[in-house]
């Protein structure tokens, strides 16, 4: 497949396909510069064809480090906060501006997913 702006969901397939095959790839290789290259490709087309889902931002935290295989010790380096990260996981302290930076720029998690409210858990 030759890296091009995506149109249709066989392209978005294709271009997935790929992505998967080249993961791990090295970075300053051809093949990493090519998995680079695919993923602002795919992260483009999501961008205009997928309706973000209404998912509670913790849920979709911790769906994102499950699915990646990140720790609460990777969200506690993160933020710098072993306590911290612990209070957001069990919803006992809400996310901050600066932490959903951290967590959108680092991770890759939109930050529009991350900066819906939601509940606390009940003291």
């Amino acid at each position: 497949m030759e890296p091009k702006i995506i149109k249709t969901e066989d392209q978005y397939a294709a271009a997935v396909a790929e992505i998967e095959r080249l993961w791990g790839a090295d970075d300053d290789t051809p093949d990493g510069d090519r998995l680079d290259l695919l993923i602002l490709l795919v992260e483009d087309y999501e961008a205009r064809n997928i309706v973000p889902l209404d998912v509670d931002p913790i849920d979709l935290l911790k769906a994102n480090m499950e699915a990646r295989g990140r720790t609460q010790g990777d969200l506690a380096a993160l933020i710098g906060s072993k306590s911290r990260a612990s209070e957001i996981l069990n919803r006992k302290r809400s996310l901050t501006k600066e932490q959903i930076h951290l967590i959108s720029s680092n991770w890759g998690i939109p930050a529009d997913l991350l900066v819906k409210p939601y509940a606390l858990a009940a003291a």
